[in-house]
């Protein structure tokens, strides 16, 4: 999904700057771990340093994890709060400044179905997230006197390789055959399949232009109409 927006921001002609762990995207590439709160902030001046400015932050890191609390082991909770929760929190602290300045920034978070809903085997994944929201509403409401609006995407199941490993590890603790469950997953849709991380970029893209300048705070649904259900 991340790689997707960096495609359509690209395409729309800005200058993207990718921070991640590895090479898998389009742009100004920086090595960083979101999990490193000085990474971030080093990245960020790199940014800055360059271009001037910061006008629009698409936070997309995430992982997922499909496990009970008893099966989540302590550094996989760990794991999941750390790039799921603590590293937007780690680019917000070093972007929101700059934008605030600026007095103009948009700004997008990578939510999911679960900041609505809850869903078994899910605890430390559904529990990041939902702050996530909460992450999205207060900071929404300190930076709108600035110009700075701060909405979340949250997508449903969406096809990337992020789905891949849950879907084995379900396989593994139920023994359904990983094409059953991948049917599932698509019948659990009212829209019958799964979504593309193209149509995510899509729907960020709009959150991040001027084209929605009322809207801030929000929790914008893009999964196929599960969370109606």
């Amino acid at each position: 999904m991340g790689n997707a927006t960096v495609r359509l921001l690209a395409k729309a002609g800005c200058r993207t700057h990718v921070l991640d762990i590895q090479h898998t995207a389009d742009g100004a590439f920086q090595s960083c771990d979101v999990r490193d709160y000085q990474q971030v902030r080093q990245c960020v001046q790199n940014v800055v340093e360059k271009e001037g400015r910061i006008d629009l932050l698409f936070f997309a890191a995430g992982v997922h994890l499909f496990a009970d609390i008893e099966a989540t082991s302590i550094d996989e909770f760990e794991r999941v709060l750390s790039v799921n929760l603590k590293g937007p929190f780690y680019a917000l602290k070093e972007v929101l400044p700059i934008m605030r300045k600026q007095r103009y920034g948009n700004v997008v978070l990578m939510g999911s179905d679960q900041v609505f809903i809850g869903k078994g085997c899910s605890t430390a994944y559904g529990m990041s997230k939902a702050a996530l929201g909460q992450l999205t509403k207060s900071t929404a409401i300190d930076y709108a006197p600035h110009n700075v609006r701060i909405n979340c995407i949250c997508p449903g199941t969406i096809d990337t390789p992020m789905l891949t490993p849950s879907v084995e590890r379900f396989h593994q603790t139920s023994g359904i055959p990983i094409e059953e469950i991948y049917d599932m997953l698509r019948k659990g849709q009212p829209i019958q399949r799964l979504g593309t991380p193209e149509e995510i970029g899509r729907a960020v893209m709009f959150l991040l232009s001027d084209d929605c300048p009322f809207m801030t705070g929000a929790l914008l649904s893009a999964d196929g109409g599960y969370t109606c259900q």
